[in-house]
């Protein structure tokens, strides 16, 4: 038997495709959520834009016949705006009848009251799937694009060869594996002997094989990497192959700081992009503060603020690191940009730093991805449990979804940093609070 789902607002702010994702059941859209999407549309943001393209899908959808008496969609299903929310419910004490998450929340149990087809509402709002539970409504989020974040690709492995193996690939620098185990592309391995497992190695899987890493204990800009997942990371961020890298770790496990090291590596020394550009999303901590004086850099500088930090720490051998920051600024060596100014432009040959990753929507990453030109490399940090975004989570953010999707890629590679080496005390409250 087929459903009804009833589609909250946010589920379609947050993907406005989430109209055409519920195969051949009933797609039910109260008349409120047309309301809350006008109440968005000239929004400069993200939101905005689902906002504008949830109400052209609906335009478009209108040649087709009446949205109040429903159309059927091409891959099965029917899609309809609903008004029944008028014949209101008898409301619990303590609930507004005129507020929009009501109005839904009216909306769904009339369906369910009246109907024979099961009705579930579809919200990433907890309270309201609180409240639809309390009345009976069955209620869930939207799971279209969500990855099981607890079973997570972690980029790292642990294999155990027989020492004449071992042997084998400490000799001829590499150790055809003929299909003995399963292994992604650019997946990092610690090796070891059976015979001895205090002997070991560090290896990445490419071409069907085990290859000793290259980089592993490169030095770039005095940094060097301290425990065996950022030598995992170096050893793909200094690889020019490796197109698209994603590091994913707590606070203090040095993703920020290595990637900026290997992209003034590649970019000052080695010469191989011929600019580094630095992105993060403009999402605050607890309150905003507001409009911001001045000119774009120096609305961006707050938002920015944590990458001025580890560059300066880079550049602190030089005799003013200050103003050698602020002179590669300006010659457009280093470039800093909002996330809202990259949308529609190409950028060739040139290495991409997006840090603070998870609070990025997957429609977010893919944006940024398809800017990326000829002989450019984009690299993604964060942590996606440490979320700011209102909609998002540690299975649904961008960073999440695309580990999970590229996986398999052979230039595209994935490490999760664990140790802390940012201080013991960093390292206590990322792994203690």
């Amino acid at each position: 038997m087929s459903k009804i789902y009833v589609l909250d607002t946010n589920v379609l702010l947050h993907n406005p495709q989430a109209l055409f994702a519920f195969e051949d059941n009933d797609i039910v859209v109260p008349f409120s959520v047309i309301e809350e999407i006008d109440n968005q549309k000239r929004r400069q943001d993200e939101v905005g834009r689902n906002a504008r393209l949830v109400s052209q899908i609906l335009d478009g959808l209108r040649g087709s016949g009446r949205l109040s008496e429903g159309i059927a969609l091409e891959k099965g299903g029917r899609i309809r705006i609903e008004l029944n929310h008028q014949e209101l419910m008898d409301f619990p004490k303590g609930l507004e009848p005129d507020k929009f998450d009501n109005r839904i929340l009216a909306v769904a149990f009339n369906l369910s009251r009246k109907g024979r087809q099961p009705v579930i509402l579809v919200t990433k709002d907890l309270n309201l799937r609180i409240k639809a539970d309390v009345l009976s409504i069955p209620a869930e989020d939207f799971y279209n694009d969500k990855v099981d974040y607890h079973q997570l690709y972690t980029g790292t492995g642990e294999i155990h060869l027989t020492r004449e193996d071992l042997d084998g690939f400490y000799q001829q620098g590499r150790l055809v594996m003929n299909g003995a185990f399963a292994a992604f592309p650019n997946q990092m391995f610690v090796v070891r002997s059976h015979e001895n497992p205090s002997q070991s190695a560090l290896a990445r899987y490419a071409g069907g094989a085990l290859c000793p890493l290259v980089n592993g204990d490169a030095v770039c800009w005095g940094i060097r990497a301290l425990n065996k997942e950022q030598k995992f990371a170096m050893d793909m961020l200094l690889n020019d192959d490796i197109k698209l890298v994603t590091l994913l770790g707590r606070a203090g496990t040095g993703k920020t700081l290595l990637a900026l090291a290997a992209g003034l590596e590649k970019v000052l020394e080695q010469r191989v992009y011929t600019r580094l550009l630095i992105t993060r999303p403009v999402t605050p901590m607890g309150d905003d503060l507001g409009y911001l004086p001045g000119t774009k850099e120096e609305k961006l500088r707050p938002w920015m603020q944590p990458i001025y930090d580890n560059l300066e720490y880079l550049l602190r051998d030089s005799a003013e690191p200050y103003d050698l920051l602020d002179d590669l600024r300006e010659r457009g060596t280093i470039e800093m940009e909002a996330l809202t100014y990259i949308r529609g432009r190409s950028i060739p040959k040139q290495l991409i730093l997006c840090d603070e990753a998870q609070n990025l929507s997957p429609h977010m990453i893919k944006t940024l991805i398809t800017r990326v030109g000829e002989g450019t490399k984009i690299v993604f940090t964060g942590d996606p449990e440490q979320i700011d975004h209102p909609y998002l989570d540690a299975s649904s953010n961008g960073l999440s979804y695309l580990v999970e999707k590229l996986k398999g890629e052979d230039i595209a590679g994935h490490v999760t940093l664990v140790k802390g080496e940012r201080s013991r005390v960093a390292e206590l409250g990322a792994r203690l609070l």
